[in-house]
This record gives C-alpha cells, structure tokens and sequence, in this order.
C-alpha cells in the first residue's frame, strides 16, 4: 500500500524506467552500459516504492496512552518551554526519520482538533536543536481525555521540501488514523503535560501507531 501522496511520481518513475529498460535493451549495444542502465533505473524505483510506502497499521487505541505519531528514533527527550501555543514547561520528545522510514504521520491519540498551523522556514538537518523552531513545520494542539491538550509538529529537514498536514481546526480525529506525509528525512516533536510518564528512551526506535510514548498517570482525587 502506498501514500497517495507519492501515487504520481510512482506512476510516473514506473513509466521513465520502463522506458529507460526498454530504450536501452533495444538501442544500447554494450553490455555493461545497458546493464548499468537498467539496474540503476529499476533501484531508483525501488527506493520510490521504499519511500512513499504506507504500511497498514491497526492501532490498539487507548486514551491511556500516547503512541508513536511517526517510524524512526527518539533523538529527544527533556522537559523544555513550549512557545508557539502553550507558552509553559511541556516534556518534549522528537523522533527522527532517515529517508528509508515510513514517513507517514499518524495522529498520537484520539481527540478533537484545536490548533493547525503552517510555518514557512529553513532547512536545517533535521536533528539540529533549533530546527524545531527555524525550520520550515507545522504545529497541531489536539484536545485529548486524559492528557488535556498536546501538540505534535510536523519538521522539515534539509532534504525535505514539503509538508503535508491534515489535521482541520475542529474536526475529531482518531489514534493511528493519517495525519500528514514529511517528504525525505525529517522529525516530529511532541510536547507533552509534565505530569504523563514517557515511556521510551533515547535512540530507542519507535513505530508509528504501534509504540507507546508516554502513559497517563491517575491522579488520585483524596489523600489517603
């Protein structure tokens, strides 16, 4: 199953290397350039195929929970302040995608969308400290049962040029459901309540719809 965001470059990389393969073994005498032609065409439609594949995943969904809103590796967290829309002290963990993972963003819980904003910005690496506020991103306030609000943002990195995001001011929206696509290698942050209990560590890999990355702690109502 593929992202229906890369549907026409895959059309259109199958119909340039069927016409490369074609062209070359009917048109190109020496063996090794013919052969070198075609392989690298059928590679570069491999990767394609890599890039813009989207898994079928089926969440078990919990309002307990926080999954992976991405495929890739916590390179962050730490409890940071969060400026763009809660302007207080929020845990903060950023997973970071290489250009062979799965590069669709899924919602991290069930909720209702509260804030859904585009920014212009640079292309700094992807894992660089200020690129989750420099670099070209969106951010998302979801308004969730147990966690109250959390925001996800979507960051470009260097090789990344567009951003695709989904998520409507006011809509409901479900755990595991797509959220948005990030072309080549880029990063999400989540920005978290203090007082949920993260439940990965860094450079742990993570999958999306799949990895729980924080948990809700029960807050008890009397003292005992």
């Amino acid at each position: 199953m593929f992202h229906k965001e890369g549907q026409k470059i895959i059309l259109l990389t199958f119909f340039l290397v069927a016409t490369t393969v074609l062209l070359a073994q009917y048109y190109i005498e020496t063996p090794w350039l013919r052969w070198v032609l075609q392989t690298t065409g059928l590679v570069i439609l491999i990767l394609i195929l890599q890039f813009f594949r989207n898994p079928k995943r089926n969440p078990i969904k919990s309002f307990d929970e926080i999954l992976a809103p991405v495929d890739g590796k916590v390179v962050v967290i730490e409890e940071v302040e969060e400026t763009e829309y809660f302007n207080d002290r929020r845990k903060q963990v950023s997973i970071f995608m290489s250009p062979v993972n799965v590069h669709v963003t899924r919602y991290p819980a069930s909720g209702k969308i509260k804030y859904s904003k585009y920014h212009p910005g640079k292309y700094l690496v992807a894992w660089h400290p200020k690129s989750s506020t420099d670099n070209e991103r969106t951010t998302v306030v979801m308004r969730t049962p147990k966690f109250g609000d959390i925001l996800y943002r979507q960051v470009a990195g260097a090789m990344a040029r567009r951003i695709v995001n989904y998520a409507e001011e006011g809509e409901n929206v479900q755990q595991g459901e797509d959220a948005g696509f990030i072309k080549f290698g880029s990063r999400v942050d989540l920005f978290l309540p203090l007082d949920c209990a993260i439940t990965v560590r860094l450079n742990q890999k993570v999958i999306g719809a799949k990895t729980c990355i924080a948990a809700a702690i029960e807050r008890k109502d009397h003292e005992d």
